[in-house]
């Protein structure tokens, strides 16, 4: 019995052949290789068509800045609200491979239908000099591809991080050690991708042509898939564990139908199963905690409960199924102190591509780099700050504080959201110099001034370095508090803070622009940025990061982790 402990994991994984699976043949760095190898080129895939994708708008749909802009982060916001559709796939009925399996074939032809619109004649707007005139076909078409993007990114976005996660058994002190440094391996290959798309492909984009700047991500789309499934054996499956929302609805209509029920006082009375494992497939069992106390009638036994001989999910839960739903609602909170965050996150996209588009953008006589490009000192803050972190600030912080992971996962985000106020101060005082550069000589109409584009570095690089705090730290929170058989859920939950930040700029800057341009006045965000205030939007943007830093200061304070039956952790 003891040899059979020591060959299987005891997280209640299993292998490609649905078999227990086999510690020394699967998971670990071995499996997540695999993993790394697809999210380095999934990713390169999404950036390469993503980052300069509000020139691409301007360019050949003929769209104006504010047009450009938003289209931008709607889109962007969409690929972060259709993950929730993949994690309930996974969650509830195709586990976390195959899901990723599927809509990976969905990203791939959405990849390929960009691609072909933007090199087929027909299909290709076409062009009179600096101007396109795209049909409203062609328009359909490009933003089909792009929304069938959104929708495949959906399905690998909330399950990808959870599944590389998975390789490793939490019952195992050691493997657990090596799924905290994961997430920053994870991120870390993220950014290699992303290097490659805002250099090389942003350059080929501007320089050789969008065929080949959208056919390349294409390509490596196709090789993310290969990847991915080239990894089959060594992978350790988690098995879906039924609707979550079910088990939910099910805590929330038991405790309301439960409302003059008083609840024990010895929690110890309240409903379990007597097995050693949850009834939930793929879950620990949770402890109980003090908070929300209103749930807990879910799991008073009372004799109405039982339909003949059996219970009555819709009157009676288990201790675990409660904390479920508690854990959800205290991730709440935590949650939507992410969405500002990821408002100045989606700057880079935009307000940095549009004020670099402004400026000097030489490197040398003859050489030019894309205003887009310039993220690509965001992606190399994340590759120098994610090593840097795990290696070196890690061990350091563990002597003083004393825990495992030198920070918690919390404290880890609250750093990220102080970086990134001082992000947008950078940006805002960057756009005043400029502003007085062109007023002192008369710049108004002039398309680029002579001032160096490398003056942007300093505000890319602060925004990645608040990435490897927060971003980071909020995958690894919601994986960690997430209910066993909720991760996918939780993760997509996670992400849709960036959607609803990409939403928040997009109601920003529609709000600043009808404001600022009453009376007829050109506002903070013109056409011409020479004869606007954008440094008004950095500052506005400062501000709001402020204030949201002081309310996630109450949110840690009050939160209470998760509780894992026999695992004091």
């Amino acid at each position: 019995m003891l040899v059979t402990d020591d060959i299987y994991t005891k997280d209640g994984t299993v292998d490609i052949n649905k078999k227990p699976a086999n510690k020394k043949k699967t998971g670990n760095w071995k499996a997540c290789s695999f993993i790394l190898g697809n999210e380095c080129c999934e990713r390169l895939a999404y950036y390469g068509m993503g980052t300069n994708l509000v020139n691409y708008l301007q360019e050949q749909l003929n769209q104006g800045n504010v047009a450009a802009s938003n289209n931008v982060t709607n889109w962007s916001g969409t690929c972060y609200i259709t993950p929730l559709i993949g994690a309930f796939v996974a969650d509830a009925y195709l586990g976390r491979y195959w899901t990723i399996a599927i809509f990976s074939i969905i990203y791939f032809f959405g990849m390929t239908l960009l691609t072909l619109s933007s090199s087929i004649p027909g299909l290709k707007p076409s062009c009179t000099g600096d101007v396109c005139h795209p049909t409203q076909e062609q328009i359909a078409v490009f933003f089909v591809a792009l929304y069938m993007i959104a929708l495949g990114t959906g399905g690998i976005k909330p399950c990808v991080s959870s599944f590389g996660a998975d390789q490793f058994d939490e019952t195992d002190e050691v493997e657990r050690k090596r799924k905290s440094s994961f997430f920053n391996w994870f991120y870390f290959s993220i950014n290699i991708g992303a290097l490659i798309a805002s250099s090389v492909l942003v350059w080929i984009q501007m320089n050789v042509g969008w065929d080949w700047g959208f056919g390349i991500p294409a390509v490596a789309m196709a090789i993310a898939v290969v990847f991915f499934f080239a990894g089959s054996r060594t992978y350790r499956l988690q098995k879906p564990g039924g609707s979550p929302l079910t088990r939910i609805a099910q805590v929330i209509v038991a405790s309301f139908k439960k409302l003059n029920v008083k609840v024990p006082a010895d929690k110890s009375l309240l409903y379990e199963v007597a097995d050693n494992e949850s009834n939930i497939q793929g879950s620990r069992k949770l402890e109980h905690t003090d908070k929300l106390k209103f749930f807990d009638k879910a799991a008073v036994e009372t004799e109405n409960d039982h339909d003949k001989e059996s219970l009555n999910p819709w009157r009676l839960c288990t201790v675990t199924q409660v904390e479920e739903l508690k854990s959800v609602i205290r991730l709440l909170p935590v949650w939507a102190s992410g969405i500002i965050f990821a408002a100045v996150y989606s700057q880079m996209n935009t307000m940095f591509v549009l004020q670099g588009n402004t400026m000097d953008q030489h490197m040398g006589p003859n050489f030019k780099i894309p205003s887009a490009s310039l993220s690509l000192f965001d992606t190399l803050s994340v590759i120098f700050w994610a090593p840097v972190y795990d290696k070196i600030i890690v061990p350091c912080a563990r002597k003083f504080t004393g825990k495992e992971r030198g920070f918690t996962t919390l404290q880890r985000m609250g750093i990220g959201l102080v970086i990134s106020i001082f992000a947008m101060i950078t940006a805002g005082i960057l756009e005043v110099v400029r502003l007085q550069i062109v007023r002192k000589n008369n710049y108004y109409d002039l398309k680029s001034i002579p001032m160096s584009i490398f003056w942007q570095v300093p505000e890319y690089f602060l925004v990645g370095c608040a990435e490897v705090f927060t971003f980071v730290g909020q995958i690894e929170f919601f994986y960690d508090q997430a209910p066993d058989a909720m991760r996918s859920l939780s993760s997509a939950l996670s992400l849709t803070t960036v959607a609803l930040g990409n939403y928040l700029s997009t109601l920003l800057v529609t709000a600043v622009t009808k404001i600022t341009t009453q009376n007829r006045k050109l506002g903070w965000i013109p056409d011409n940025l020479n004869r606007g205030h954008l440094d008004y939007f950095f500052w506005l943007l400062a501000i709001l990061s402020l204030l949201n830093f002081i309310v996630y200061l109450w949110i840690a304070k009050w939160y209470t982790y998760k509780k894992v039956a026999g695992h004091p952790e």
